[in-house]
């Protein structure tokens, strides 16, 4: 499948996405900023992109995840876990930080900081009801299926 994702720059320092590989499957996300940015550990950091996005169909979404290499090497991740882009969302794409590690962390100029990912949306109807179907789990939750 190859849809379309139009990208207007709100900065003149903003750089495009830009997947690594033919087969990566998110885009990298730049940091749009004049000079480094220091995230302290246990911190939490707002970093512009310098872009804006519009997506050729309302049942397409943006989500954007961490870059497994600062989350795995630097203990740098988003601080929403996942960030979701709206297909009706038209301003600037910003990135939300954590530092969960023990050290800081600088933030360069036009460093890849994130990577989006276009996915499919699937709506659903939400209907009010006072009584759900059965199934062999019922309600049990948090490892009510045992370890594997």
């Amino acid at each position: 499948m190859n849809t379309k994702i139009k990208v207007k720059k709100l900065n003149e320092n903003a750089v495009i996405p830009t997947r690594a590989t033919e087969g990566s499957a998110g885009a990298d996300l730049y940091a749009c900023i004049e000079a480094p940015v220091t995230i302290h550990p246990g911190e939490l950091v707002k970093i512009p992109t310098g872009i804006a996005i519009e997506s050729e169909s309302s049942e397409l979404a943006v989500f954007l995840f961490a870059r497994s290499g600062l989350g795995v090497k630097h203990g740098i991740c988003l601080s929403n876990g996942v960030g979701v882009v709206d297909s009706d969302y038209r301003g600037e794409i910003c990135v939300g930080l954590c530092n969960v590690s023990d050290k800081e962390y600088m933030v360069q100029p036009q460093e890849r900081i994130a990577q989006m990912v276009v996915m499919p949306v699937i709506f659903a109807d939400i209907i009010e009801t006072e009584t759900l179907g059965d199934t062999v789990r019922g309600s049990g939750g948090f490892g009510s299926t045992g370890k594997h």
